[in-house]
């Protein structure tokens, strides 16, 4: 084989795409949103706890929602990227709208509750089944779309105790907030909701990030 044909084959043997990958602190400001990400998200939870606590259900409700659609005109506006603004709009608005029918202040944390379950669930079974979720969404969002990883049992290993791993950090997050909503302690899970949010999902990113990398660099030295 000539030297070109060897630099020509070199992709293959970067099965997780380490290639031209974006730098980890990129890569967790992208995923974050950035620091103004990180707070425009929280601020409509911030905003309904603080309202519930001065106010009543409803006004805290309204509060909340005008906060979350002002932040995404705003971006709309800057022509700044949508994704985190729609995406706390969407999971504001269904909480807002059960805490506005029952009248429990509780339960406008309810879906995020049941959407933890399931997602830390579903972590476990990819797991088990030797389907690594972690695995999946790294193709998706970092490797351009590409899964040579399952073709390499170092990387399904690290892909798959790593999606382990965040499933067993999401079910105790979320087994925290299930508990203060069966307790009925309402302003101790807007504390938990914010505190139990990004930074763990920061930390479980950070540590991806850096051990996938660092697998496939040591398995190119290798190879």
């Amino acid at each position: 084989m000539t030297t070109g044909q060897h630099r020509t084959a070199q992709p293959e043997s970067d099965p997780a795409g380490e290639e031209g990958l974006p730098s980890l602190a990129e890569q967790m400001a992208d995923q974050l949103g950035g620091w103004r990400g990180l707070v425009e998200s929280s601020i409509p939870v911030v905003i309904f706890v603080v309202a519930n606590i001065l106010t009543d259900l409803r006004p805290a409700v309204i509060a909340s929602v005008s906060v979350a659609v002002a932040i995404a005109v705003v971006r709309l506006a800057q022509r700044r990227p949508v994704r985190h603004a729609v995406n706390g709009l969407f999971g504001i608005g269904i909480g807002a709208a059960i805490a506005w029918r029952t009248g429990d202040e509780k339960d406008f944390y309810l879906p995020g509750i049941l959407y933890g379950i399931a997602y830390g669930l579903a972590l476990l079974a990819s797991a088990a089944i030797r389907q690594p979720l972690v695995g999946w969404i790294w193709s998706v969002i970092v490797a351009g779309g590409r899964s040579e990883w399952r073709q390499e049992p170092r990387l399904v290993r690290t892909f798959t105790w790593l999606t382990v791993l965040w499933g067993v950090v999401w079910l105790a997050k979320v087994g925290v907030q299930a508990a203060l909503y069966l307790a009925d302690k309402d302003t101790a899970l807007g504390v938990a909701r914010l505190v139990l949010g990004y930074p763990p999902y920061a930390l479980l990113l950070a540590i991806t990030v850096w051990t996938v990398r660092r697998v496939t660099r040591s398995m190119a030295l290798s190879g």
